[in-house]
This record gives structure tokens, C-alpha cells and sequence, in this order.
């Protein structure tokens, strides 16, 4: 039976399947695959991208697009920007994330321009929004004029 395809602006599917590799498993998006690991210390290989490090590319992902919508939308040239995401586990619940942290590092963009940028992000980014109701996520901005954390929580 073959599945219905979903609309982009309303849900996504991602399927996958254990790969004969103990703690390897394959991926699929549409028509794109890929390959996640569990980590080493549970003893499986630990090569590819891990399930907690596709979380934060989704975040880096969903920042990224955002912020040149934002530029767009304004009819601006899209900014020279780059989005690091980390997380560090809770060390007496390693099933929380003690912190997670989003950094903007804009290059040639006025404060004012960037806060606006990362703004229009953490309004109208799921994923982002789903995971700061969980937990703390911090975000950082770092552009002409120095470095925020405006949207601490």
C-alpha cells in the first residue's frame, strides 16, 4: 500500500529500519537516506550522525531558513550567517538535556538587523518552539556590536 505524500507546510514523515549493524539505522525522507548511529558507549559503531546530533542539525536547519526568509521577506540580500547548536545531558537524568544552546554568528549585520532575523526564528520554528517548552534553550547573538542572549530562558 502505498502512502499519500504530506503537504510540507503541514507535516513531514521520516521512516527507518534497523540496518543489520547492531545500533545502525537507516534512514528515509522522500527519496533522501541516510545513515544514524548509536553512540559508542552503548556499544554500536558511533560513525555516523547520532539521533541527539540530528536534533540539533534539524534546529541549525530550521534557523538557517528562517533567517534568510526573514531577509526576503524584507526584500534584503540574505545575511552572512552561521547557527552552532549544542546540547549537554543532565548528569543526574541523562534523559534531559541539561542545556541547549543556539549560537547566530552574523558577519556584517547590525545588531538590530540580527535580533530581528533570529526573532522571526524562534516565533514560527516547531521544533525549536516544541523543545524550548521542555526545557531551557539558549540563544545567542553574536553581531556588529557585540553579543546577545536575548531570548534566555
Amino acid at each position: 500500500m502505498t502512502e499519500t505524500a504530506l503537504d510540507p507546510d503541514v507535516g513531514s514523515r521520516v521512516e527507518g529500519r534497523a540496518d543489520e549493524t547492531y545500533g545502525r539505522v537507516v534512514l528515509s525522507a522522500r527519496s533522501n537516506h541516510l545513515i544514524s548511529d548509536g553512540r559508542a558507549s552503548q556499544r554500536a559503531p558511533g560513525e555516523a550522525i547520532s539521533a541527539g546530533e540530528l536534533l540539533l542539525a534539524s534546529l541549525v536547519s530550521c534557523g538557517l531558513g528562517l533567517v534568510h526568509a526573514s531577509a526576503r521577506e524584507r526584500e534584503e540580500p540574505g545575511p552572512n550567517v552561521k547557527l552552532k547548536a549544542e546540547f549537554l545531558r543532565d548528569g543526574e537524568d541523562p534523559t534531559r538535556f541539561a542545556s541547549l544552546t543556539l549560537t547566530f554568528q552574523f558577519k556584517g549585520a547590525a545588531r538590530e538587523k540580527a535580533e530581528l532575523y533570529v526573532a522571526h526564528f524562534t516565533s514560527k520554528c516547531p521544533i525549536y518552539n516544541t523543545l524550548k517548552r521542555g526545557g531551557p534553550i539558549d540563544v545567542i547573538i553574536e553581531a556588529a556590536g557585540g553579543k546577545a542572549n536575548p531570548t534566555a530562558s
